[in-house]
């Protein structure tokens, strides 16, 4: 729950303050994002599921950031960015789509 309100506290923070980001952290940033999305609904899933540990949570919130934009990065380096780019959004959706249908079917009992 204290993730969630994290969430929530840093969605309005952000956009009431509108921070500018650094030209050469624009492509990182959407990865970033969808990473981050991903381990939120991986914890909310656990927490569902009875098995959420807050250990594994922030472990997992960063390590899937990090990783991510390391891949971009590296990627962004060998002149293929935006096929990593893509192949870590398709990877990371199919985790959220696949873990908002576990919450779906905990939730809706369908």
């Amino acid at each position: 729950m204290i993730a969630a309100l994290g969430l929530l506290l840093g969605v309005v923070v952000g956009l009431l303050v509108q921070p500018e980001v650094p030209l050469g952290l624009q492509p990182y940033l959407p990865i970033a994002v969808v990473a981050a999305l991903d381990a939120v609904f991986g914890g909310l899933r656990a927490y569902l599921d009875g098995i959420f540990d807050d250990k594994v949570f922030t472990v997992s919130f960063f390590s899937n950031v990090l990783i991510a934009m390391i891949i971009v990065y590296l990627g962004d380096q060998l002149g293929v960015g935006n096929q990593l780019s893509t192949g870590v959004i398709v990877v990371l959706g199919i985790r959220i789509f696949s873990n908002v249908a576990a919450i779906r079917r905990h939730i809706l009992h369908a």
